[in-house]
């Protein structure tokens, strides 16, 4: 696996397949590149270059103690993209990591992006506060971080279903279900606690507002971890013109559970 150093020092893994027009793939929280393994052999078939970045804390990357806000995380995928000289890129950000890839279209701006895809994107701003009314008390949030610091894996197994909507058909084996929560439990638990915190906290509204490249926003109408109704109908009001696309029977993990219909509706903007 190559590495790149972030501007702070962080050692950063990233892997690099396939040839042709870019696209970068960031993943969730709490989860490392491996997460898109049912993206990435399609579209290098397609012809496209697939990049992966593990943020800090994530998968092969170091493990420092700070740099989890998302400033810096806008400035790692930017750095990464600098590193490799990619223009014309396609970013695609799934829960948190569509909160990065906001982030980092806000402070580094559009020169090299073709186009942006949020997908299952914990957008736009999920805090309540007196001027977003619609978001969820800090309450839940810190409720969440005790959890953690009590039983981390119990926390990630009671939710493993839901992440998958399997209450609705979506065919998801029981081996899927415990890889997703081993691959969660091998981040660091410092950046999972310090990340989620970030993810609550961050208003990415006025960027989402400026975007100008084409953008689309996927989201499941079943989603338990990014509400439909607080994340994606709202960042799909905020995005100009943007591709809206809802799955009825999607959860938080349609990545791995709508591959067809997924793959499909990307490629087909990607090639738009």
């Amino acid at each position: 696996m190559p590495f790149y150093d972030a501007a702070d020092g962080t050692r950063l893994a990233y892997e690099d397949y396939g040839t042709g027009e870019p696209i970068v793939f960031v993943a969730s929280w709490s989860l490392a590149s491996d997460m898109w393994e049912y993206q990435v052999p399609f579209f290098v078939e397609e012809g496209y270059r697939c990049v992966l970045l593990d943020r800090r804390g994530h998968g092969g990357s170091d493990r420092p103690g700070t740099g989890y806000d998302f400033d810096t995380l806008a400035d790692d995928i930017a750095g990464l993209i600098e590193y490799l000289d990619l223009r014309d890129v396609t970013i695609v950000g799934h829960s948190t990591g569509g909160a990065e890839v906001a982030r980092y279209l806000a402070r580094h701006g559009e020169d090299r992006v073709a186009r942006v895809a949020f997908v299952s994107a914990m957008l736009p701003f999920v805090m309540r506060t007196e001027d977003n009314p619609e978001g969820l008390p800090i309450e839940l949030s810190e409720a969440a971080v005790k959890q953690f610091r009590i039983d981390r894996p119990k926390w990630f197994a009671d939710r493993a279903q839901g992440f998958y909507a399997t209450h609705l058909g979506n065919d998801v084996s029981p081996a899927l279900v415990e890889q997703g929560v081993r691959r969660c439990l091998e981040t660091a638990p410092m950046a999972g606690i310090e990340l989620w915190r970030a993810t609550a906290r961050t208003d990415h509204r006025e960027g989402l507002r400026r975007i100008t490249v084409p953008a689309l926003v996927v989201h499941g109408a079943a989603d338990q971890s990014a509400l439909i109704d607080l994340t994606g109908r709202r960042t799909a009001k905020l995005i100009p013109g943007c591709v809206y696309k809802e799955y009825p029977t999607a959860g938080h993990g349609l990545f791995a559970t709508q591959i067809d219909q997924f793959n499909g509706d990307l490629l087909e903007f990607v090639k738009g």
